[in-house]
């Protein structure tokens, strides 16, 4: 079972997210911001666990989800972990900074939660 950290500041996307891909057979972690994601993945790898994708908002409080990339992707164990973000802001600009953070992918809100499932499924096939 593949393991996902998710980082998202809205209580109602982050539970929607946790329930779809929980549902879909993924162990889910939960961060409220950018810090706490950052803290969450250190705490992984003081623990054995991992996760095999990080799916972050962009706009969060304390640290963003490009900053909070940064970081973690900083931590050599995670230079090759995909990232994945979450988005309303669709602009090409701001796609191309989350490329450039260190991003797989970037996806736009609202998502549908089986395209959400899929593209998860999809990345983690290579």
């Amino acid at each position: 079972m593949a393991r996902i950290l998710v980082a998202e500041d809205e209580r109602d996307i982050r539970e929607l997210i946790n329930f779809t891909l929980m549902f879909a057979g993924f162990e889910v972690t939960l961060a409220a911001n950018g810090a706490e994601a950052v803290e969450r993945a250190q705490d992984a790898l003081t623990n054995g666990t991992k996760p095999d994708i990080i799916m972050m908002d962009v706009r969060m409080p304390k640290m963003t989800g490009y900053e909070a990339c940064r970081h973690i992707k900083a931590m050599g164990d995670y230079k090759d972990t995909p990232v994945i973000f979450l988005s309303a802001k669709g602009q090409d600009e701001e796609i191309q900074t989350g490329l450039d953070a260190g991003a797989t992918a970037y996806i736009l809100k609202p998502f549908n939660p089986d395209d959400l499932t899929r593209r998860v499924e999809e990345i983690l096939k290579g």
